[in-house]
């Protein structure tokens, strides 16, 4: 289902440059030897030329997928690399469930296995995040689930590695793996397993610091700009800042995690779509900092369930639920054999009929729309338009169509700053990302037009303009001091000719 929606988003044009072709131009860097260096992110947000990826996001887990593109160099490797991780979900949530449901008849606990695998794999969260193209959270759900597996069967050690490998997918997830190792030793605590509580222990206190360094001091050491992803600013100007409000006005967290009303609609929404099931088991904990950071949050991007991020909390929801499931059922033991080998009828069938409909809603039902299958015009216009564009060329492009030539050629995405590329591919009756108007799109094909540019291509609204003549564009970006023009070519380390300002 994953893998079909992936590949439906690419041949309708939907994937875009932001972000799909990021992690494409990183995880080629990886294949050639080098650090994660994306022109597309780079070049638009003023990066130095040379900025790496792990400067914005600490994921290095990500070079575990560069053999993929020794086999086959193409972005569509990547939405497969990520279906095949979240199927590899579905025997660890199996195992969950027979975890949960140890102590029931082999037929409840088969039962039980079975529905949280299909209820898994038809995980609305998950096909937002294969229809949204890929992300690191394609490594968060099979290493999450395989954390909380180890961590069920009292494989402590075990346990304890999954966790530190958490810490490698994205800085916050520390966090995570700290409320883990609390979850871990208080539970092995209770069953007199002394190498639990220390394994618990030790991932107590080394997720959070995993974290905090990275945050702290590696971020800032591999060029990130300070404050570049603080948007707390309800909360305060910086995190001390926010964490005096916090401690001296406590009303504040309730009053900026429930407004917009979209926030409470998105809890609400993750929660009800298992039958508010979750809530009944201590496991939820784990998925508190991942909320909060949404919920605290001024992007508008972390509230809907749209995107990606609900499926970071998607096995810890599902286990959570199964827990509480199984203790439901632990509760009826007393009662005549017969009602004991049944599973918590109402909530079981609660909890999958409204993740069902939810994964319907959010993405399931695109996969038999013949429609959803189909680029519109423009889309389709842009595609032919990157086929004649030809290989080793520099390109400013469309995001909705930057994937499609991140593989063959130099390509950034066009935005506010002309950069002198050979070619620039761009739609003037629809807005594309990062234009604010139709009519700025059209303003810089006029601009380009007017200085050195000829219109090589028109077709349903997309322009394909070829760079003739160097003559300068007024407002283009200037090289700095020891940095290059774009229009020369510059051999990079990972083997490609990289925009430089």
């Amino acid at each position: 289902m994953c893998g079909g929606l992936g590949f439906q988003s690419w041949t309708a044009v939907r994937v875009t440059g932001f972000d799909l072709g990021i992690f494409d131009q990183a995880i080629r860097a990886y294949a050639h030897f080098g650090l994660p260096v994306s022109p597309i992110k780079n070049v638009h947000h003023e990066f130095p030329p040379g900025f790496s990826l792990l400067g914005d996001h600490f994921s290095p887990v990500l070079a575990l997928l560069a053999p993929l593109y020794w086999v086959w160099d193409d972005p569509r490797m990547l939405l497969l690399a990520q279906a095949g991780l979240f199927a590899t979900g579905v025997p660890v949530v199996r195992g969950i469930a027979r975890h949960c449901f140890a102590g029931a008849a082999p037929s409840v606990a088969r039962r039980a296995a079975d529905g949280a695998g299909l209820v898994y794999a038809l995980g609305w969260p998950l096909l937002n995040a294969s229809y949204a193209g890929f992300h690191e959270v394609a490594f968060a759900v099979p290493i999450t689930l395989l954390m909380l597996e180890r961590g069920l069967a009292r494989r402590y050690g075990s346990a304890a590695l999954w966790a530190v490998l958490l810490c490698t997918v994205k800085e916050d997830m520390g966090l995570v793996a700290g409320l883990f190792g609390l979850l871990l030793a208080v539970r092995a605590h209770r069953s007199g397993h002394r190498a639990g509580r220390a394994a618990g222990a030790a991932v107590l206190l080394a997720g959070p610091l995993v974290s905090a360094v990275v945050i702290m001091w590696f971020l800032p050491a591999m060029g990130s700009p300070p404050g570049y992803y603080w948007s707390y600013d309800r909360l305060g100007a910086n995190p001390g800042d926010a964490l005096v409000h916090v401690l001296t006005e406590p009303w504040l967290v309730p009053q900026v995690a429930f407004s917009p009303g979209i926030k409470a609609a998105m809890l609400a929404w993750v929660l009800g779509a298992l039958a508010l099931l979750p809530l009944g088991s201590p496991t939820l904990l784990l998925a508190v900092p991942l909320l909060a950071e949404r919920m605290l949050s001024d992007n508008p991007n972390h509230w809907p369930v749209i995107n990606h991020y609900d499926a970071f909390l998607w096995p810890i929801l599902l286990t959570a639920a199964l827990e509480t499931l199984a203790r439901l059922h632990r509760r009826r033991l007393p009662r005549p054999a017969a009602e004991s080998r049944r599973l918590p009828g109402r909530w079981a069938c609660a909890a999958v009929a409204l993740s069902s409909a939810a994964a319907v809603f959010l993405g399931l039902g695109l996969l038999v729309t013949p429609d959803s299958w189909r680029p519109s015009a423009d889309k389709r216009a842009l595609a032919l338009a990157a086929e004649r564009i030809p290989a080793g060329a520099t390109v400013e492009a469309d995001n909705s169509i930057a994937p499609r030539l991140t593989a063959r050629t130099d390509v950034v995405i066009a935005d506010a700053t002309p950069r002198g590329a050979d070619w620039v591919l761009l739609r003037e009756d629809k807005r594309a990302f990062p234009f604010a108007t139709v009519a700025e799109q059209r303003q810089r094909i006029s601009l380009l037009v007017a200085h050195g540019y000829e219109e090589v291509w028109r077709r349903d609204g997309v322009v394909l303009l070829h760079r003739v003549r160097p003559v300068p564009l007024p407002g283009a970006a200037r090289p700095g001091p020891g940095s290059t023009p774009v229009r020369e070519r510059v051999p990079s380390d990972v083997g490609r000719d990289l925009f430089q300002r």
